[in-house]
């Protein structure tokens, strides 16, 4: 090794601060010289040239996690003028090192929530939801099958939604849009939601959906997060709002594909009173109630995997419409792997959750 290929062989990697590996210990230049000749012409000078392994691609196929967040430096800045989310700090990196942790090859990722409506007017959601979109397409581009993104856009305006649901999937290619459960207060089946739903799907899209703070339910028990409970509780509620509401959302737009976070929050506890619900109402649109509905659905695993959680979703819904998500950085990748591991699922159904149902809906993942 020529003294050139030596020195950077052992500087640092600019984007991770740290030095190459010798097999699976950290080495010094004194003991890497110290291990003989042999080794040096085995490494040879492409060693030296090697990218930081965080940029690399997985060696084989790993799972896909749907529940990633990223923060772009606009949305930060966004966050923070409008005192919402606090933003973590956040970097491919810092993502990658989890990724890497719990064996995920491919993150697609979504914003905070409550996205990009902060109650201005429509031009700066519009901007905004534009430049946060354009970052994760610059993400996957930079970083190739290691990030894929749900788009943002930004409801409850109407016409920007439409615009930017058109340019986020056709033109940056994005896998799916990324909703919140609600919007001023407005679950996802309300009636002024259904021009956008529409669009939705006459494209057959990807819907992925979180939960945010409901404008109704903050600070009900003292010392209590919100997140707490009333997040898992927002996901059901907007799942009833598509059933049971006004809009009709759930009925006029079926070719939606829909994903919820958390293993479906607490549907799959509730479903006895949709069931219930449907006797009273007696909607013609369910004749065989509201359970062949939500099977349908799809479902991530992220904070939603403990043997009980995992027993009762899987009682309601089939393996197959069953995802890995991580919930980074607020929940670290590795706690699903080890929930995902720890219940007895075979062999075929952890595929299947960890990579195959995603590559099943959104086949771009797989370039």
């Amino acid at each position: 090794m020529d003294r050139q290929a030596e020195r950077r062989f052992f500087s640092r990697c600019a984007c991770c601060d740290t030095r190459p590996a010798f097999g699976a210990q950290p080495v010094s230049r004194r003991n890497f010289l110290s291990r003989g000749a042999a080794a040096i012409v085995g490494l040879g000078a492409a060693a030296a040239v090697e990218p930081p392994a965080s940029a690399q691609a997985p060696a084989k196929p790993r799972r896909i996690d749907v529940h990633h967040h990223f923060v772009p430096p606009v949305h930060a800045e966004a966050l923070n003028a409008h005192k919402s989310t606090s933003p973590f700090k956040w970097s491919p990196d810092k993502s990658f090192e989890d990724m890497d942790k719990a064996g995920v090859d491919t993150a697609v990722v979504s914003l905070l929530n409550p996205g990009v409506w902060f109650g201005q007017k429509d031009e700066a959601s519009r901007r905004l939801a534009r430049e946060c979109n354009e970052y994760a397409a610059n993400l996957e581009r930079d970083y190739k099958g290691r990030f894929r993104s749900f788009a943002v856009i930004p409801l409850p305006d109407t016409e920007g939604s439409l615009r930017e649901i058109e340019y986020a999937l056709d033109v940056l290619k994005a896998d799916g849009i990324g909703l919140f459960t609600s919007y001023v207060g407005k679950y996802l089946g309300d009636p002024d939601f259904v021009p956008v739903f529409e669009e939705l799907n006459r494209r057959k899209a990807v819907v992925y959906t979180h939960p945010t703070q409901p404008s109704c339910c903050t600070n009900m028990i003292k010392g209590v997060q919100t997140g707490t409970i009333e997040y898992a509780t927002d996901t059901t509620r907007t799942i009833a709002s598509l059933l049971f509401g006004d809009g009709g959302t759930a009925f006029k737009c079926p070719d939606i594909r829909f994903i919820w976070s958390h293993s479906g929050g607490t549907l799959p506890f509730l479903i006895g009173r949709f069931i219930r619900q449907q006797k009273v109402v007696k909607d013609p649109r369910m004749p065989d109630g509201p359970v062949p509905i939500v099977q349908k659905y799809y479902y991530e695993i992220a904070q939603g995997n403990l043997p009980g959680q995992f027993a009762a979703l899987l009682k309601l819904i089939p393996v197959a419409q069953l995802m890995f998500g991580s919930d980074y950085p607020f929940r670290e990748g590795t706690e699903a792997m080890d929930g995902l591991n720890a219940y007895p699922f075979s062999d075929a159904e952890r595929a299947s959750i960890n990579r195959e149902t995603a590559l099943k809906l959104m086949p771009g993942l797989a370039g």
